[in-house]
């Protein structure tokens, strides 16, 4: 068996945790040169390079982003085996690794997730967010995520075998501040041609739909900003800027919380929701769980 020095691994852990070698030293109480040495030779045995030089910056190469979540999971575990032997811990949790889209909303996610908070075996749910499903495909091929949740299936071209598990579908509802709301409700969906809209990233599913609705209905709209998040077309919207469009599950916690109202529904534009995982058929229970009730309650 080859042994890994944990005291290393320690050093990388707290230099990748806190950004820099200086921080990490004053949190270690080490001096630079020691940190920097020793992580020098988890690198040589290990084979590879964890951390590249951006400028004045240290960051994590694609190995070193492996090896931390490795290593955060290794002394997550150390600290609640301690907590266990002394009585601190109400019991060991189940975790469960999520890589999300960016591009999904946040409330879908919340949505999405939740079943996993209900489980009666505690979970410890930990997200991790980048643009594209196949930023995650080493991960997942390394079992370091346990899923990941999309707006579309993983491609034909993944160098990783996965399964993209429907979780469900939905319309789209327009929403907009209600003096521009009242203003563009009759004639929806004609009374959209030339008005200002707020709309997703040129490189989303969702953003592809509504170009597509748009050209099908020969609309054209005034695009006033392009957002990935939609948290800033909700607040952009709701200071009236523009017309912004989201998932129709979640239409009545829009006008709830947003001082916006319902423009009109496209049931055509569908937007999809997957899990993608490396298992044919789901084990993990904090997955299976999600699944399941999306398909019956949140998409049904």
């Amino acid at each position: 068996m080859e042994w890994l020095n944990y005291h290393h691994l320690l050093y990388f852990w707290a230099v990748a945790k806190h950004g820099s070698i200086t921080q990490a030293g004053k949190e270690l109480r080490l001096a630079h040169p020691t940190i920097s040495g020793q992580i020098h030779r988890l690198e040589e045995v290990l084979g590879t390079k964890l951390f590249a030089r951006k400028g004045r910056n240290l960051v994590l190469t694609d190995s070193g982003r492996i090896a931390f979540r490795y290593a955060d999971e290794i002394f997550s575990l150390g600290q609640e085996f301690q907590d266990t032997l002394k009585g601190r811990s109400g019991g060991q949790r189940l975790r469960l690794v999520v890589g999300v889209s960016d591009v999904l909303a946040k409330s879908i996610v919340h949505r999405i997730l939740e079943p996993a908070f209900e489980l009666r075996d505690k979970v410890r749910v930990i997200c991790r967010e980048d643009r594209s499903v196949e930023a995650f495909m080493g991960d997942l091929a390394a079992h370091t995520v346990d899923v990941v949740l999309s707006d579309a299936p993983a491609g034909p071209g993944m160098p990783v075998r996965t399964y993209s598990h429907p979780l469900g579908e939905c319309g789209t509802s327009f929403f907009a501040a209600p003096r521009l709301a009242r203003s563009r409700r009759r004639g929806f969906p004609d009374s959209l041609d030339g008005c200002p809209v707020l709309v997703p990233g040129d490189d989303s599913t969702f953003r592809r739909a509504l170009n597509d609705w748009f050209t099908s209905h020969d609309l054209h709209p005034q695009i006033i900003a392009e957002l990935d998040d939609l948290a800033l077309a909700l607040v952009l919207g709701e200071a009236g800027l523009g017309i912004f469009a989201a998932p129709d599950v979640l239409a009545t916690e829009i006008r709830r919380r947003y001082k916006v109202e319902l423009v009109g529904r496209a049931k055509d534009i569908r937007q999809r929701f997957y899990a993608i995982s490396v298992e044919r058929k789901v084990e993990n229970r904090a997955v299976a769980a999600i699944c399941r009730v999306a398909r019956k309650h949140i998409f049904a």
